[in-house]
């Protein structure tokens, strides 16, 4: 079911400052009616009537303002849905005074109001589980920062999915048990937010602020006895204010903080803008973080309400009609809420079976110890066990058994007559005696070794025992400590899951009364909202009616009548006109703001292209330029590495190759060029990666070979022994030279050469 957007408008009193220059209050509220009448201060032209759903003006307290505007949301969180709650207005307004207010419960804003109205909701009921979540952050010059983290000024990513929707990547969430836990969480980010001081607010809010609770809750039911999980999440938004910078004196830090966030509230409009003309097929979220973060409260699943801020003075005429012409647009956004049942990221369905198997885990083990082991006290553990062992003999015992037994047998041998016996049988029997003796000492000795053995059995045994009952007794402290971790566990992760009290009793029914009473006025306060809707369309339909019923006594009364049709009808036109001349001239204002960021954004860029053309060279330029591309998903320039850019191009056959390495094989630079011409031989300055070099010849140490001498003599005879082959051979050549060949030669010599100068005859002569 379709609902439309709700709002509220506030508007703040004069300021000392405003008072001190005797500023005229050009607002009206009708309280009861939610109607806004605003009156310009420089013309004659007749007042601009706005009506909302609730309009408050200066004399309103803060809890009257939470009642009305956020404890209908706050209720619909608790039971699934989703829902925001933001302020939106000109710098200076009392937007961060009316969502976060101050530290006493009387000027408590509408974020501490929503805690205790939460864990008021959690503690009066009955039969459900509660689990409650925070997260902090804020758009800072269009980057996401967490200000739950231990580096707040670390930039954060949005991302989306097709179940949950937008989210930001590695935001801190902290599960709360009650209103300080929350309020810790609240001042800690706040610490941490950009704030900033210019002539309209000491404490200006310099960046746009998303405070989220997230409420799990589960109800066990006949029909569902594992429980039916419902999850709701509420945005609590505090934007920064729309300024202009001839008001505020922004310079330097505070101006371009200025520009970005009145580009982000530009945005803001243009998705209002698309949302509200049905025509527009396209929203363009994607245009700013703010709008992308908002982007399922305004026109998706959630219960959205609106509260605009506007001043009061004459000198913020513009900017209020600019706040209350957003707020009329805003109110014709429709959403779908829903109920988000049983979603797949709910926590305390995690948490729930988290616990069960703990519990599975400790009923399991029983608090029982390992059998055979007996826990005393302090954890000690007993061990009982009787062990004999026999008796050891020793060397005078069994000589006294020696000596008794010889006595014996020779009282024996005397009451035989041992008189009579000779020496042999004395002997005789004397060996026996001795025999029978070393038989029993034997056997004595064998009964104490068997007992020895016995008895170092029996220790050794013993010993094992002694082992394994230290053993056990490790075990059982091992055992007992990790039941004792699993109990803490489980009590931590009990106390996260809060239950309601139901307990009864007065308080119990006091809380009853006071939860009807609150929703009789709410249900008052609707019809009363619904009735005041129904007069106004009765009134309209009345003068419908007149008109077209109206007859007139004679044509004077017919002229007169419509005389004065024609004057209301002219003050209407004129009113549309006058309403379209502001709204051209805000388009003008609106259109010469984005003009002036974008002038100082292209000052900016002309100042780095100047930077960049002065200091850097222009091939390193061009080399940062093709690494570069645009991500649109985080909104970024990317640098790729040199590896991916090499492997595309040699993908797509596009690889090229330096310019500085015309016709070689590597680039190699100018410097490196002169050097090798001039014959530097370092490596370095080479263009391959092959040393050339020259051999260095090691000095000579050997002779070439000479043959024997040839006797004259016995030249001739070999010469005469083969004149007849025309063949002559010269001893120690190698070479045989024909004689007709000789001849041949010699004959076509010219004269001059056919005489051989002396010296050149002794030369062959020493030659030879």
């Amino acid at each position: 079911m379709a609902e439309c957007v709700k709002v509220a408008v506030r508007c703040r009193p004069l300021n000392s400052k405003e008072k001190g220059d005797s500023r005229a209050v050009i607002v009206d509220i009708d309280n009861n009616t939610g109607q806004v009448t605003l009156h310009n201060p420089k013309g004659d032209e007749p007042p601009k009537s706005f009506t909302f759903d609730n309009a408050f003006d200066w004399n309103v307290t803060q809890k009257e303002l939470y009642d009305v505007v956020a404890r209908p949301i706050v209720n619909s969180v608790a039971d699934g849905y989703n829902g925001t709650i933001f302020a939106y207005g000109q710098t200076g307004t009392g937007k961060t005074h009316t969502m976060e207010g101050a530290p006493t419960p009387e000027l408590q804003g509408i974020i501490p109001n929503c805690f205790d109205h939460i864990f008021e909701l959690v503690n009066g009921s009955s039969g459900r589980q509660w689990m409650v979540r925070a997260s902090y952050l804020e758009i800072y010059n269009e980057e996401v920062r967490d200000l739950l983290s231990k580096d707040p000024k670390n930039k954060l990513e949005l991302k989306e999915h097709k179940d949950s929707g937008v989210y930001v990547k590695g935001l801190n969430a902290f599960v709360v048990k009650g209103v300080p836990e929350l309020k810790n969480v609240l001042e800690v980010g706040k610490k941490n937010r950009s704030v900033g001081a210019t002539l309209m607010n000491q404490d200006s809010s310099r960046s746009h602020s998303i405070f989220t609770i997230t409420i799990e809750t589960i109800e066990q039911t006949q029909a569902q006895p594992e429980g039916h999980i419902k999850v709701g999440k509420l945005n609590l938004v505090d934007l920064a204010g729309s300024e202009r910078q001839s008001k505020t004196g922004a310079t330097g830090d505070r101006l371009k903080e200025a520009t970005k966030i009145n580009l982000s509230l530009s945005a803001l409009g243009n998705v209002i803008s698309a949302l509200v003309d049905g025509k527009s097929g396209h929203v363009p979220y994607r245009d700013s973080k703010l709008t992308r973060l908002l982007q399922d409260s305004l026109g998706g699943n959630t219960k959205t309400i609106m509260c605009a801020n506007m001043g009061p003075a004459d000198w913020n005429y513009d900017e209020t009609l600019s706040t209350l012409r957003y707020a009329n647009r805003a109110k014709n956004i429709k959403n779908k809420p829903k109920i988000n049942e049983d979603p797949k990221d709910a926590m305390l369905r995690e948490f729930q079976e988290e616990i069960s198997r703990l519990k599975a885990m400790l009923a399991a083990e029983g608090g029982a110890l390992p059998e055979g082991v007996a826990a005393g006290p302090g954890g000690e553990v007993v061990v009982e066990k009787v062990v004999t062992v026999p008796k050891a003999l020793d060397a005078a015992y069994l000589e006294k058994m020696r000596r008794d037994m010889e006595e014996q047998m020779k009282a024996e041998l005397a009451s035989k007559q041992a008189a009579a016996l000779n020496d042999e049988q004395l002997q005789k029997v004397k060996e026996e005696a001795a025999a029978k003796a070393k038989a029993e000492a034997d056997r004595l000795a064998e009964e104490k070794k068997k007992a020895e053995e016995e008895a170092a059995k029996m220790q050794r045994k013993q010993q094992k025992i002694k082992e394994e009952m230290a053993k056990k007794s490790q075990d059982a402290e091992q055992i007992r400590a990790e039941k004792e971790a699993l109990a803490k566990k489980l009590k931590a992760m009990e106390s996260k899951i809060l239950k309601g009290d139901a307990a009864g009793g007065l308080a119990e029914v006091t809380k009853k009364k006071e939860e009807e009473l609150k929703k009789k006025e709410q249900e008052l306060e609707r019809r009363r909202k619904e009735e005041e809707e129904r007069r106004r369309k009765i009134a309209v339909m009345e003068e419908a009616q007149l008109a077209a019923e109206e007859k007139y006594k004679d044509k004077a009364d017919e002229a007169e009548q419509k005389t004065k049709k024609l004057k209301k009808l002219w003050k209407k036109f004129q009113e549309v006109n006058a309403e379209v001349e502001d709204m051209y001239k805000e388009f003008q204002r609106e259109k010469e703001d984005l003009l002036e960021s974008i002038r100082m954004l292209q000052d900016q860029m002309q100042l780095k292209d100047m930077v960049i053309e002065a200091f850097i060279p222009p091939e390193e330029v061009q080399k940062v330029m093709k690494r570069a591309h645009w991500d649109d998903e985080r909104e970024v320039w990317v640098l790729e590495r040199l590896s991916d850019i090499g492997k595309r191009e040699s993908a797509t056959g596009n690889a090229r190759r330096p310019v500085s390495a015309s016709g070689q094989r590597r680039p190699t630079s100018d410097f490196a060029k002169l050097a090798n011409a001039m014959g530097d031989m370092n490596p370095r300055f080479k263009s391959e990666n092959i040393l050339n070099l020259e051999l260095d010849l090691p000095e000579r140490t050997t002779y070439d070979y000479e043959g024997p001498g040839v006797d004259p003599r016995v030249q001739a005879a070999i010469n005469a022994a083969f004149a007849e082959d025309g063949e002559l051979i010269f001893v120690g050549s190698e070479q045989n030279v024909h004689l007709g060949e000789v001849t041949a030669n010699v004959a076509q010599r010219p004269d001059s050469a056919k005489k051989r100068p002396a010296s050149a005859r002794k030369g062959t002569k020493a030659a030879r």
